[in-house]
């Protein structure tokens, strides 16, 4: 670990604030692409599980669902600290697991799923259409997971992810790449999170 990074730890030690207990990242199939990407996401596992987060929820944004067998290959030969569930879009169910990894088609496309699968419940006679709420949509995401961090590498600015999910997560954008993303942007993202007021759209 380097100076700066040493500095950025103390700084997260000292402070009375909380750490974030779920903290979710959203990457892109053309992230996983680069050179040490799957590298990169082993270590991010170590740095979130070591800064006190119990459960690590990765959204892999797809445009092709051609892709997600290999991308889904690749990411159950990875080394994590604790156990992994890999659900992706096809899935109806996923194993409760400290590391979530979620292969999706973006937010919109994951929405409107769970919308036709609760019409699809309603119209079977399983469903009520008064008993719709909360709940019954988040059961038909592709993880229900509501992350308290949310980071966002390579821009700063809202892609389609997560659209139900983040609604009261204190969101982080970066412009750092995937494949430079280090251990020190992480630490970053972490003090940036001690220094907001969670509103909880109050």
């Amino acid at each position: 670990m380097g100076l700066y990074d040493r500095y950025l730890a103390t700084r997260l030690r000292m402070s009375d604030a909380d750490l974030p207990e779920t903290v979710a990242l959203v990457i892109t199939e053309r992230d996983l692409l680069t050179d040490g990407a799957y590298t990169t996401l082993e270590r991010f596992f170590d740095w979130a599980v070591q800064y006190e987060a119990d459960t690590v929820v990765v959204y892999v944004s797809v445009l092709d669902e051609d892709v997600v067998p290999t991308i889904r290959r690749e990411l159950a030969d990875l080394r994590a600290p604790k156990p992994i569930a890999i659900r992706g879009p096809d899935d109806e169910t996923v194993a409760d697991a400290p590391i979530q990894i979620s292969i999706g088609l973006g937010g919109q496309s994951e929405f409107a799923t769970a919308v036709q699968k609760l019409a699809e419940d309603v119209e079977a006679g399983t469903l009520a259409p008064e008993d719709i709420d909360e709940a019954a949509v988040e059961d038909h995401l592709v993880f229900p997971t509501d992350p308290d961090l949310v980071i966002k590498t390579g821009a700063e600015r809202l892609s389609d992810f997560m659209i139900w999910q983040s609604v009261y997560s204190e969101l982080y954008f970066t412009d750092v790449n995937w494949q430079n993303f280090r251990r020190r942007d992480y630490l970053r993202a972490l003090r940036d999170y001690q220094e907001r007021q969670r509103r909880f759209g109050r």
